[in-house]
C-alpha cells in the first residue's frame, strides 16, 4: 500500500518545478539568479528543488530579479497556452476593448472587427548557436530582402550593449526594449528576415506579434552543437563562469522546446555544414516565398 503524496509537498514540488522552468525560459543561471534577486543561491536551490518553504515576500522577489508575474510561478492547474497573451492584452486595454473582448467572449461579438496584421517576413527563432544570424544572412540574400537582427536594432535604438541594458534596466527593461524595437521594424513595412535573441519566447506579448506578423522558424541542433557554435563566438552569457553551463544549457533548451515548437516549420542543422544547412533553410521557405509571389502578380 502507498502512501498518499501531501498536498504541501507536492504544492512545493512544483513550485520548485516552476521556479527552475521560468528561470531557464529566461536563460539565467542561479547563479544569476541569486545576484539579481539578493537571495543565496542555496536557498534558490532548495527552491526548486521542492525543499524550501519559501515565503511570499521572498517569491516575489525571485519572481521580479526574472520580471516574471508572481502569479505565473504558483501552482494552480495549468491554463490554456495563449493566456499570458491574453492576460498582458487585457492589463494594457482600455475599458472600451475589454468591453468588446467580453462580448466576443460571451458569443455577443462575433461581427467584431479582427486585427489585421500584414505580412512581414521570415523570422527566425532558436536558442544561441542555432545559426540565426549566418543562416540568416544568406537567406536575405538569396532572396533578396532585408536581413535585421533584432539584438543589433535594440543596441542601436538605446546607444547601449544588451549586456548594459540588463545591467541598468534588468530583463524587464530589456523586454520592453525589445517590444518597441520590434513594433518599429514592423512600422517600416519592409520584407525581412529576422533573426531574434534566444530568450524573445520569454515575453508572450512579442513573442504572439512575431507568430502573427512573420513565418517563424525554429533553427535547432544538438545542445552540443549549440554550445560549441556559443564558444567559437566567444559568447558564453549568461554561463560565463558556470562549471555546470552544459546542463544549464539543457535546462533551459528543455524548458523553451515547447515555445519553440509554435514555429510555422523547424528546421534541423544538426551535424549539417552551414550551406547543407542554408539549402535546408531555403527549402523550408519556398512555400513562403511562393505564396508571396502568387500575391504579388495578383495585385
Amino acid at each position: 500500500m502507498t502512501d498518499t503524496p501531501d498536498p504541501e509537498t507536492c504544492f512545493l514540488e512544483e513550485l520548485g518545478q516552476r521556479v527552475r522552468t521560468m528561470r531557464a525560459l529566461r536563460g539565467m543561471s542561479r547563479k544569476v539568479l541569486a545576484k539579481v534577486s539578493g537571495i543565496s543561491e542555496r536557498y534558490i536551490a532548495q527552491l526548486e528543488s521542492g525543499k524550501g518553504n519559501v515565503s511570499i515576500m521572498l517569491l516575489r522577489r525571485v519572481a521580479n530579479a526574472m520580471a516574471a508575474h508572481l502569479e505565473d510561478l504558483i501552482p494552480a492547474g495549468d491554463p490554456a497556452p495563449d493566456w499570458p497573451v491574453i492576460r498582458n492584452l487585457l492589463r494594457k486595454a482600455t475599458p472600451i476593448q475589454i468591453a468588446q473582448a467580453k462580448d466576443v467572449l460571451s458569443g455577443h461579438g462575433g461581427a467584431a472587427a479582427q486585427r489585421g496584421m500584414s505580412f512581414a517576413g521570415i523570422a527566425l527563432i532558436g536558442l544561441r548557436g542555432a545559426g540565426k544570424s549566418t543562416l540568416g544572412k544568406m537567406l536575405a540574400k538569396k532572396i533578396g530582402w532585408n536581413f535585421v537582427e533584432l539584438n543589433k536594432e535594440i543596441e542601436a535604438q538605446n546607444g547601449l550593449s544588451v549586456a548594459e541594458i540588463i545591467a541598468l534596466y534588468g530583463q524587464e527593461g530589456f523586454r520592453r526594449m525589445e517590444q518597441a524595437a520590434l513594433g518599429q521594424l514592423l512600422a517600416r513595412k519592409e520584407l525581412t528576415v529576422l533573426a531574434t535573441g534566444g530568450g524573445i519566447v520569454s515575453e508572450p506579448l512579442t513573442f504572439d506579434l512575431i507568430l502573427s506578423s512573420f513565418y517563424t522558424i525554429w533553427l535547432k541542433a544538438e545542445p552540443e552543437e549549440h554550445m560549441a557554435r556559443v564558444r567559437r563566438q566567444g559568447d558564453l552569457r549568461p554561463m560565463a563562469d558556470d562549471r555546470s553551463a552544459m546542463a544549464e544549457l539543457r535546462t533551459i533548451l528543455r524548458s523553451r522546446e515547447p515555445l519553440y515548437a509554435r514555429a510555422s516549420a523547424v528546421v534541423d542543422t544538426a551535424g549539417l555544414s552551414v550551406d547543407a544547412a542554408s539549402s535546408r533553410l531555403i527549402d523550408a521557405v519556398a512555400p513562403v516565398l511562393h505564396d508571396e509571389a502568387r500575391m504579388f502578380a495578383r495585385g
